[in-house]
């Protein structure tokens, strides 16, 4: 269930609900707050967003209720990004040129990871693990098959085109893009043992030779994180490996004892890395490996003299870096750096771990210590580490169950770390991930999908590219996306784009803001169905034949317009994602509150006939 409303009601204040991004305790290797309502990545930064917005926004939004309707408005995006691809793909050839590089500052050689606006390397997040988009969303996927029985002799029938999907890889790559950190967790065609992990609707080998071909075509480099010790519930929940779990009653952390675990890592690492080519860094995870040394072999191991939480930590690293460096000498391994926080410097630097891993330190708040980082940074290269990576967010940072992205939250985090980046040594930063989040974890539900994120990606990757924000860069990412005004410090946009996806994000907009409040005010606030049509009226079929005109044709008609609403935004994702992705979210968006209004406009008919 849901603890906080995300979106205001007509008259509600435009302030978010609080909620706190610093409950989470950096470099806890003893997390116990199993029932916390905030249990991951420090993510719920939205109580450090600072906003106003009034009452424009919900006017604004409200055009989008009454206007043109979805199904012109999404055939006009179509139309507009046929138009709209050729220039991306021009814009994108025209950004990989070498001269082009040379002229906007960009360093050619390997000594730094900053050019003249900010770090060189930006790594966009796709997280997999929740609402996985279709291949064809990401790149042109040719599929072989049957060409299927003869068509019979006469007229052609008329049939329901699917709508051309436009490509999300070139409109990155246009934005300033130059690579992808690809999380694939169960969507990864895992084969031979490891198959219980391949979820239903995973790739197939062939679709993410595609991606990845894709993603060369437009000069994007690819880096695969695959978690091998904290965050394994996609593993450790199937029975056959529940045995490798630390400790028995919890999924999500891997059993470092076991020489089976290490055998399972190295396979998942294996079967991922046949699928890549010329790869230079695999992301390992390894974050908030949450009770660790509470497992039986673990507390057994603590119990010898000078063996600590972190050393284990340490150790399982240090196996799985090794591992890689064996078998692929030319990949580094990189972790993300919050296990890495707390602990000592002569620890870490005795450990052999600098030397084998990049760190990637993350933190997604707007208002991110600039100071403590460059402090951190300076502690990380004492203890031996030769290069670190930031990892930033556009999304899925604000609220378990956000459903639409707070662009002006994102922006800041970023010019913070632009911020940390310059009062940093330049030759130790590798790069940036920028994060997109779909889920906290394997269990939780749906953050903002990626579609309705792509006007923030894109304005967080102009700001890392430009150095900083101006009117002149909002103006460019307006031109990309095809929109023509972009809000960053509200959740709503007047503005229609012809990005892909596009559609989505309005018709989500719509659901988000006013389906539950115009549902709520029917029932809930509308005199004669709480005077005269109440639980117990409509439990007993009694209805006042006068009183019923009063409210029944608000009632149907609230109903069929947004059944409208929702059959269009069911179509445009189809066209993204897979059935259980849509399944999912109507279930947690919209079925709570059209099931509810159905439900009365049902009741309002078996009392009218029972009346009769």
């Amino acid at each position: 269930m849901r603890s906080a409303r995300l979106f205001r009601l007509p008259g509600e204040s435009n302030r978010p609900p609080s909620r706190n991004a610093s409950d989470k305790r950096a470099g806890n290797l003893h997390y116990r707050t199993a029932s916390s309502s905030r249990p991951h990545r420090g993510r719920d930064a939205a109580a450090r967003q600072r906003r106003d917005a009034g009452t424009g926004a919900e006017r604004r939004g409200q055009a989008l209720y009454t206007g043109v309707s979805p199904r012109r408005r999404q055939a006009k995006a179509i139309d507009a990004n046929r138009r709209c691809r050729g220039q991306l793909r021009a814009r994108s050839r025209e950004q990989s040129r070498p001269e082009r590089r040379h002229e906007a500052g960009m360093e050619t050689g390997m000594e730094t990871g900053m050019e003249a606006g900010g770090p060189r390397r930006r790594l966009v997040h796709l997280d997999l693990k929740g609402a996985p988009p279709r291949a064809s969303y990401l790149a042109e996927v040719r599929r072989r098959g049957h060409p299927g029985p003869p068509r019979p002799p006469g007229p052609v029938p008329p049939t329901r085109c699917p709508l051309p999907v436009p490509q999300v890889l070139p409109l990155l790559r246009a934005l300033g893009a130059t690579g992808l950190l690809l999380e694939y967790e169960d969507t990864f065609p895992y084969a031979g043992p490891l198959e219980p992990l391949r979820a239903p609707h995973a790739y197939s080998p062939g679709e993410v030779r595609a991606v990845l071909s894709q993603a060369r075509a437009q000069g994007l480099e690819v880096v695969p994180l695959v978690q091998t010790f904290g965050h394994m519930e996609f593993v450790l929940k199937h029975r056959e490996f529940a045995h490798l779990r630390e400790v028995e009653a919890f999924p999500n952390a891997l059993n470092p004892h076991k020489e089976e675990s290490r055998a399972l890592v190295k396979a998942m690492i294996d079967q991922v890395m046949a699928l890549h080519e010329d790869l230079k860094w695999f992301h390992i995870g390894c974050d908030e490996v949450y009770y660790l040394g509470e497992g039986e072999e673990s507390k057994q191991w603590l119990q010898q003299q000078d063996n600590t939480p972190e050393k284990l930590w340490l150790s399982h690293i240090k196996t799985v870096a090794t591992c890689v460096a064996s078998s692929y000498p030319a990949v580094t391994p990189v972790v993300w750096d919050d296990m890495l926080r707390g602990i000592g410097e002569e620890t870490l630097a005795e450990s052999g771990v600098p030397q084998l891993v990049q760190p990637m330190i993350w933190d997604y708040a707007a208002d991110l210590d600039v100071e403590g980082k460059v402090q951190l940074i300076e502690k990380y290269r004492r203890c031996g580490f030769s290069k670190v990576w930031f990892a930033s967010a556009f999304k899925g940072a604000t609220g378990v169950n956000q459903s639409l992205t707070l662009i002006g939250h994102h922006l800041k985090n970023h010019l913070q770390w632009l911020k940390v980046a310059s009062n940093s040594p330049a030759d130790v930063l590798e790069g940036i991930a920028l994060t997109g989040w779909q889920r906290y974890d394997h269990f939780s539900v749906l953050c903002e999908l990626l579609p309705v994120a792509i006007p923030s990606v894109a304005v967080c990757l102009q700001a890392l590219m430009n150095g900083g924000y101006s009117e002149k860069i909002k103006e460019n990412v307006e031109k990309l996306l095809g929109m023509s005004n972009l809000e960053t410090d509200t959740f709503m946009s007047t503005s229609l784009g012809t990005f892909p996806g596009s559609n989505i994000l309005t018709l989500v907009t719509q659901v988000s803001f006013y389906l539950k409040s115009s549902v709520d005010e029917l029932l809930e606030r509308n005199r004669y169905v709480t005077g005269w049509f109440s639980p117990y009226h409509r439990k007993r079929k009694i209805i006042h034949p006068i009183i019923m005109h009063h409210f029944q044709p608000d009632a149907v008609s609230l109903l069929s317009k947004w059944n409208a609403v929702v059959q269009d935004l069911q179509a445009a994702m189809e066209q993204v994602f897979h059935e259980c992705t849509v399944e999912e979210w109507m279930e947690e968006n919209v079925h709570p509150s059209l099931q509810k209004l159905q439900q009365v406009v049902d009741d309002l008919d078996k009392a009218i006939k029972a009346q009769n």
